[in-house]
């Protein structure tokens, strides 16, 4: 009985959380976007010590680019793995972007890779197009135009505009044959929902 007693106080006090938590983080995200830094880091900080994994996300934000915090890019890889670790598509290209960025201390290919791939799987058009960038240049992954040609496409049938772009310029390095194979993987890939990409 005792145990029972638990559970329901359990369920009871998570249910009443929940609303909370969605909107501390509804403030925080207001806050951030209207340049209030300090206030979104005061919401976000103990929603993202709880496991909330976009405020984890606004976080590596603030730590990324120095809003309000001392700027560092361990710290903000810290907080968007917290929240690529739950599944967070967002982070995860965040993360992927943070590792491949040229300016980042903790660059990172083989890392950036595994998150934008993860990132893509999820339908991320940003991460699409830069797990084609790596692909296309042999970052993190075996350089392979026809796999390059494949995400950049998706890319750009996601909306990404940079995919299209990309896909033209690598298409000058690739034979016809190249391109319609690049095309059929791209068509595999969309079909299986992203789960048959090569």
């Amino acid at each position: 009985m005792i145990k029972l007693l638990r559970a329901v106080a359990f369920l009871l006090c998570t249910a009443v959380a929940a609303p909370t938590m969605a909107q501390d983080y509804t403030e925080g995200r207001e806050a951030y976007q209207a340049g209030d830094y300090e206030t979104a880091l005061q919401v976000f900080w103990p929603l993202a010590e709880q496991g909330h994994a976009r405020a984890q996300v606004h976080l590596g934000h603030l730590y990324k680019n120095g809003n309000s915090v001392i700027q560092s890019h361990a710290e903000a890889a810290k907080w968007y793995r917290l929240a690529a670790e739950q599944g967070d598509a967002f982070a995860q290209t965040h993360l992927g972007h943070l590792y491949n960025n040229p300016n980042s201390v903790i660059r990172d290919d083989d890392e950036a890779a595994k998150w934008h791939r993860l990132a893509a799987e999820q339908g991320s058009a940003f991460s699409q197009n830069n797990l084609g960038y790596l692909y296309e240049r042999g970052n993190g992954v075996i350089q392979d135009f026809g796999s390059a040609h494949m995400w950049f496409n998706i890319s750009s049938a996601n909306g990404d505009s940079r995919g299209s772009r990309n896909r033209g310029e690598i298409e000058e390095r690739m034979t016809r044959e190249q391109i319609v194979e690049a095309q059929l993987l791209a068509q595999r890939c969309m079909a299986s929902n992203y789960q048959d990409c090569g």
